[in-house]
């Protein structure tokens, strides 16, 4: 959950400075630090938002717009493994439509949402760059394609 007042510990509040120190802007960091954020936050609430603009000098409505464009942040609290199916033309084609049903049905949840247990994440997302392996989803940091409700099964019967 996220604190009300959030506040970074002495040694994240430092790890802001080095990443601003790496760009000629300070601005530069403002992505990293997002991603320092939600580590230690959990997801990028309004507060989160706030708190990061004024590391900044930035106007909160400057930072929530960087965090409404991006899909890598969240703004609400997400599962302990985040399943994003590519719905791009590719994996579209090759049929990525029956399996994101098939996920919708075995986990009980529309792309956006978390199950109830808090420990997937359903997402649909653009371009995953591997249309090579269409239909193709990314489970965490991990690439999986060739898709078919049998192998995501096994592949959700992992995330236990």
């Amino acid at each position: 959950m996220t604190p009300s007042r959030p506040q970074f510990t002495p040694e994240q509040q430092a790890e802001v400075r080095r990443l601003q120190g790496l760009y000629p802007d300070p601005q530069g960091a403002l992505l990293p630090v997002l991603h320092l954020a939600q580590d230690v936050f959990g997801y990028i609430s309004e507060e989160v938002e706030e708190y990061v603009a004024g590391l900044f000098g930035l106007a909160p409505a400057h930072v929530h717009e960087v965090v409404t464009f991006y899909t890598m942040y969240f703004r609400e609290p997400k599962g302990r493994h985040i399943v994003s199916v590519c719905h791009n033309l590719s994996c579209h084609l090759a049929g990525a439509p029956g399996i994101l049903d098939h996920l919708r049905r075995r986990l009980g949840i529309e792309p956006g949402g978390t199950t109830d247990d808090g420990r997937v994440t359903l997402l649909a997302v653009e371009c995953l760059c591997a249309c090579e392996m269409a239909p193709m989803l990314q489970v965490d940091d991990r690439y999986e394609g060739n898709l078919t409700p049998e192998t995501v099964d096994r592949l959700i019967d992992q995330l236990q």
